[in-house]
Formats: structure tokens, sequence, C-alpha cells
């Protein structure tokens, strides 16, 4: 949470303490209907609250029969309110985007040379197979064994490896093999399990809220109680954690790899940030974290890893990435691959093959661990000259899990702090496309994550910068002329503003 003391003034310019503010915010704004943010959210396809009611009709949902809009990412829906306000690729230099869940692509010191062409030989313009190229499985087996599992007598084998096209794709690939069980999943995690969890229904979603008072830990005896109790088949979980900047490590880690093996339950980990540890020790950075240093047996754990070139490579345009778990796994993932998505791209599969020696990778991973952690502690500084303490820094990941309480009404909830950004050109993600919520019932104003921004601090220092510097444009407003300048006349289109709205 903010810090308590922060003082900001009312629309009169009477300094509002706290809790008059949190105060004013139950008075004022309880429903979605009373924020013009949120509406606009709800205008949108695949938004609109379900339930067992009829709905009003929504030209946008229903132009074709039977089809229905699973609603999308945070991510996109974040880029199109951008679109709105004149955003655009060609002139995105303009912009900080804060929001985009990537990493920057560039040189970094010390680091090794950027991969800046790939060599094509002839047969790598025929497909690939399902499960990827033999040597490039091959290459991801040996890197895992060499990393975590040194001395182990079980070995991963190219047979215990599928490449796919992104980590959204495997996380389908999962999905689609998954029978009919409970799934259980954190909120906050990663916006994209909103929608797997939405399209493949025969996965039954079961939440558990982290909670911020405990550094959004998850409970490990809370799982052993939820799996007898509830009879969970499946744990689905971002580690480290998208967007909170937790982890999971050492003996807590192997416990819940334990839990696992000893109650038959399924433990997929999307370890994409296992690279993106910030050690206080500096004699600790270059080294990362996944639940294969604690399996046993890698054909009989029932633990399923996915990870890739995307965040720890920093190769986001590349899409090749892979899932790791048992023999019988692959087998079966190399078959859903066939209907789902047709494989990786081989001759980008091929380019990977040397990107994944594990002497280039150790000299990637410092270089990262130490640029990244020195970009994470000046945001941390930033924020906090601007009054935004983070009261839970993060420890992995580059993401900022941003408490806005501490600001008044109508900034303090996610939704809106993020329409105010983008009139500055600044991107964040609001904090509810975390609340991991299929059916899309709740009212978002009781959402867990209602005054949380995400911000990302994977893009280079100066748009890092270029994006504080618009947060203390509205900070500074709000000092001089209160509040009633905010949380209206936001832009539906290029062409025009939302109903009631006017240019500001």
């Amino acid at each position: 949470m903010s810090q308590p003391n922060s003082q900001f003034p009312s629309r009169t310019g009477t300094p509002l303490h706290f809790r008059d503010v949190v105060d004013h915010v139950m008075r004022t704004h309880k429903h979605e209907k009373d924020s013009e943010a949120h509406m606009l959210l709800r205008e949108a396809a695949g938004h609109k609250p379900k339930s067992l009611l009829p709905q009003t009709v929504n030209p946008d949902e229903e132009t074709v029969p039977g089809i229905v809009h699973p609603g999308s990412t945070g991510v996109i829906y974040c880029s199109d309110r951008a679109m709105a306000n004149g955003f655009s690729y060609s002139s995105s230099h303009e912009w900080a985007n804060l929001g985009q869940g990537a990493p920057e692509t560039g040189p970094l010191p010390n680091g090794p040379e950027r991969p800046q062409h790939v060599d094509i030989p002839i047969d790598a313009l025929e497909y690939a197979p399902t499960t990827g190229v033999k040597d490039l499985r091959e290459a991801v087996a040996k890197l895992y064994n060499e990393t975590y599992r040194q001395g182990k007598e079980s070995q991963y084998t190219y047979e215990n490896v599928c490449i796919v096209p992104g980590g959204r794709t495997g996380l389908s690939r999962v999905a689609s093999v998954i029978g009919d069980v409970y799934c259980s999943y954190q909120v906050p995690d990663y916006t994209a399990y909103d929608q797997v969890l939405s399209a493949f229904r025969r996965l039954i979603p079961v939440p558990t809220a982290l909670q911020e008072e405990n550094q959004y830990h998850l409970d490990i005896q809370q799982v052993k109680k939820d799996i007898k109790s509830q009879g969970l088949a499946v744990i689905i979980a971002s580690n480290p954690r998208n967007p909170t900047g937790q982890v999971i490590q050492g003996a807590e880690l192997e416990e819940l790899v334990g839990i696992s093996r000893k109650s038959s339950t399924t433990l997929v980990l999307d370890e994409f940030y296992s690279w993106y540890i910030y050690p206080e020790d500096e004699k600790e950075l270059g080294k990362s974290i996944s639940s294969a240093a604690y399996i046993e047996d890698v054909n009989k754990d029932s633990v399923i890893i996915i990870d890739g070139l995307t965040k720890n490579w920093r190769l986001p345009g590349w899409r090749v990435c892979w899932v790791v778990g048992p023999k019988n796994l692959i087998t079966a993932l190399s078959q859903s691959g066939s209907f789902l998505d047709g494989g990786a791209n081989h001759p980008l599969q091929l380019a990977a093959i040397p990107l994944l020696d594990p002497a280039h990778v150790q000299q990637e991973k410092l270089a990262l661990q130490t640029h990244f952690k020195m970009k994470r502690d000046h945001v941390l500084h930033r924020l906090d000259q601007l009054g935004l303490h983070v009261q839970i820094p993060p420890s992995s990941t580059f993401y900022v899990w941003l408490n806005l309480e501490g600001l008044p009404t109508p900034l303090n909830n996610g939704l809106t702090f993020f329409e105010e950004l983008l009139k500055e050109k600044t991107i964040v993600i609001p904090g509810i496309f975390f609340d991991i919520n299929p059916s899309h019932r709740r009212n978002l104003f009781e959402s867990p994550c209602h005054h949380f921004v995400r911000l990302s601090f994977g893009p280079p220092l100066e748009a890092l910068d270029k994006g504080i510097d618009a947060m203390e444009r509205i900070l500074r407003r709000v000092r001089k002329e209160g509040t009633k300048n905010f949380g209206h006349s936001y832009k539906k289109s290029l062409d025009g503003f939302a109903d009631g709205g006017h240019s500001v």
C-alpha cells in the first residue's frame, strides 16, 4: 500500500488524508457504472459480464452466429486503447510503453552479441515436426541437465522436450490434453490463464486469492488442504510470478514439487522469468531457478515446465519456446500440435541451437541480471520520490505491482490511472487483467486487483524515465488543480470521445 501519510488536495484545495480519501471513494465510486474508464472496458467485445440471465445483445460480439468473443488479454486491450489515443508502432518511440511484457532486445553491457541474421538451409524450408527439431530438443534437455540436474540419476532427453511457437501455444497445447478436472490457479497471475481456462472448458477453474499482507506468497500448506478437500488434479502458476515479481525457490519449491509427486496432482509451471532473479548478494548473480532441480524421475513426476527464448534470451519475436515433461506428455502434445498450431518456425529453431550452449547462457544470464537489477532499483527509487512507495518490491521478473490506493479518487484504481496515462503517451496494464476471472461476473470495483497497475521495467532506461515523468506530471496536476479534470473525456477512437466527454 502507498505510504499512509501521503496527502493530496481535494477539489477545494484542502488536504485529504489517506483515510478521508478512502471514505470519499466508498461514497462516490461503488460500481463500474460510475466510472467512464470501466464502462469503456465493458463495451469492448468479449468483456461484458456473463451470467445465467439473458444479456443485452452487443453487435460487436454477435456478428457471426455461434461465435463467442473470449475477451482480449490485458496487453491487447491496452494496446487497442493506446491506438485510440494516437499510439502506433511506427511512432512508438514517442510513447513510453511500460505495459507490454517484453524485455529490451538490444545488446547489454558484458553480454554476448545479439543474433542479427539467420542462415536457412534448403531443408529448413519444409515444415518442422510438431514436437520440434530434434537437435534443438536435445540442446534444451542438455541445458536443463547441466544447469539443474547434475549428479541425478534421472536425466532429460529430447523425448522430454516439445518445441512450441510461443508460451501461449505451449499453455494451449497442455490445456487441450487435460481431461475434465479441477484446475487450481492463483489471483493475481498471468493474464492469458483467464483465456485458457475459458476456452478449454473441460478445465474447471478453482481460484485462490493471494494476499498482499502475506506478500502474495503461495501457502504450501493450504495447497495440500485444497488438493484433499477440493480434489484438485492440476495446479497452474507462473514462477517467478507475473505480475507481483515474487518467486518460490529453494526448499519451498522442492516441497511444491514433492506435493505433486505424493498427491498425483499435475503441476504446470510457467518459468519464463527464471533468469530474472535479483539476489541482495552480488556473488549470487548468475543463478536461475527451475522446478527441474527437484524432480526425482523425469518420466514419472507429473511436473510440466514451460519456458523459451522470449524473456530470458530476450528474443520475443522468434516465437521459439518449449514444454518439458514426461515422455508420454510430449507424445500427447505432438498430437495436439498437429491441429492447434502446426509447429514452430523451422529456420529459427535451427538458429536457436547455439544460443542454448551453457557457456553462452551463463554470459547472457549474468549480463541480464546485472542490468535489470539496476533498472529495477532505478524505477523503485523514482516511484518512491513521487510518493508511490512499492510496499512489496519485486525480487524477480521485470514487473512492479503498484498499489494506487493512496491516490485520491478516481486515480486510485488501475483502469482510470491507465486511461489518464494514455493522455500522457504512457502505457501501463490495469491490475484487473491479472484477476483471472473466467466468467467475468465480478463487479470490477470488488476485484482484489482493482487498485493496482503493473509497470514493466523491461524497456530501455530512457523509456522508463519517460513513463515515470508522465506519472509525475499527473500527480503535479492533482496537487495543483484537484481531481475535477480526471476520470472522464476518454477517446473511444481516434475520431471521437466517449459519450459526454470533451477534449482536454
